[in-house]
């Protein structure tokens, strides 16, 4: 058995927001109360001054496993996650061949279960190969554990084909997730169009170029009914139509990445960084500050990393070739606490729900309490930690963070996956 005590613990779920110890015993929650005494043989652990929250979930990153394991592998990835503080995360399908049959999602959580680290909950294809063209094995998958589907990276082009896919994905009781992007009108883009792409000289990928999906999208939950999560959402346009959406009582849900919270255009007109070279590109200040307002307001459902590894040779070359995406696990809850929960602009619990209650949901995964008889799946934050990111933080293969340099203030201490002390003190077990 295992003792933490001292914590505050935050869980809307079960209205929690006190100080009080958790005992462990296995995998379960098995006592909650103030001042529990230590049992012959039982680890104490001294959390005072620590916050305590329900295991965190991110429900978008790409390890790129299998194909490319030189930027990252399940097992890599699964320490990355540990390390900042994610008990769960949710993995894309654009890996090489792509997961769009059973044996890839089968492959990814043999993979993960033999790290032994954070879970790894595969996304599958909604499309063979994500080319558009033809559905993707969706009941095979969810027979071996796929979560939800995808074509993230390239987003399903033809109208009359997502219909289709959302058609069959409702069958399932699964959230289809839209990476939103019109080829037609982004191809070549590299930074958001307008100012940006103006005083730099290269091609501008238009906010136009995801609100027409996601308006496109919308449509066709009123058509087809499926569940439709809007990933990485970049522009202020793209908020409101989902709110709209929400308020018609539509299922339509969405997330948003630190990036695109925290960062603008402007930050690259100062520097090249090809390290904010993301999709989609880095909005202005304006959309950055009403997606902000959304997390706030709760318009928003989730944060995600959109963790995204690229080895130095593709990230170290002109901004016009480099690859697209940034690391996101390490960083993604310190960025929260820093710039929203310690300023007073976030609560505790609101967190809670955007980095937990949201995604498991959105996931169909069992729900995470800090109530007696939950699964003792648990992050302890030590809020007073400050750091500045740099490549000694990352235990990602790769190191390409669009905020290196970046000083912060809180991180995760201890994670426990069912019972499991699978992040010590800080140290990934």
């Amino acid at each position: 058995m295992t003792l933490l005590k001292g914590a505050h613990l935050h869980d809307p779920q079960v209205a929690i927001d006190d100080v009080a110890d958790i005992r462990i015993d296995g995998e379960r929650i098995v006592e909650v109360g103030e001042d529990l005494v230590a049992c012959d043989g039982e680890e104490s652990i001294d959390c005072t001054g620590c916050d305590l929250v329900p295991g965190l979930v991110d429900m978008h990153v790409h390890f790129r496993d299998p194909g490319y394991e030189y930027k990252e592998t399940i097992e890599t990835g699964c320490r990355a996650a540990t390390k900042g503080g994610f008990t769960d995360v949710a993995t894309m399908p654009n890996t090489d061949p792509v997961c769009d049959t059973g044996t890839g999602v089968r492959y990814q959580i043999d993979r993960s279960k033999a790290a032994g680290l954070a879970r790894v909950h595969p996304i599958g294809a909604l499309t063979r190969g994500e080319k558009g063209e033809a559905l993707a094995e969706i009941g095979d998958m969810v027979m071996e554990g796929a979560a939800a589907f995808s074509d993230d990276g390239h987003g399903v082009q033809s109208a009359g084909m997502m219909r289709c896919c959302m058609d069959y994905v409702s069958q399932f009781d699964r959230v289809a997730i839209a990476h939103c992007e019109d080829e037609s009108i982004t191809a070549g883009g590299l930074v958001n169009e307008g100012t940006c792409s103006t005083r730099l000289g290269m091609f501008g990928w238009p906010a136009a170029g995801e609100e027409l999906e996601v308006s496109r999208d919308i449509d066709l939950v009123r058509l087809t009914g499926c569940a439709l999560h809007v990933a990485h959402i970049s522009t202020e346009r793209s908020l409101d139509l989902v709110r709209s959406a929400k308020a018609e009582g539509l299922p339509v849900t969405c997330e948003v990445t630190p990036l695109h919270l925290f960062l603008t255009e402007d930050d690259i007109t100062d520097t090249y960084d090809t390290n904010l070279k993301v999709n989609p590109p880095l909005r202005t200040p304006h959309d950055a500050a009403a997606l902000r307002e959304g997390v706030c307001d709760g318009s928003i459902d989730c944060i995600v990393t959109d963790h995204a590894p690229h080895a130095a040779h593709e990230k170290d070359c002109e901004f016009e070739i480099a690859s697209f995406g940034s690391i996101g696990l390490e960083t993604s809850l310190g960025l929260m606490l820093t710039n929203l929960v310690l300023p007073g602009k976030l609560s505790w619990d609101q967190l809670v729900s955007l980095m937990c209650v949201s995604p498991r949901r959105l996931l169909r995964m069992q729900p995470v309490t800090l109530a007696v008889g939950s699964s003792a799946d648990l992050t302890v934050i030590d809020p007073s930690i400050g750091y500045v990111v740099s490549d000694g933080l990352f235990e990602s293969r790769s190191h390409n963070s669009a905020f290196l340099g970046t000083h912060l203030t809180g991180a995760a201490r201890d994670v426990f996956v069912a019972g499991k002390r699978t992040l010590m003190d800080g140290v990934v077990a």
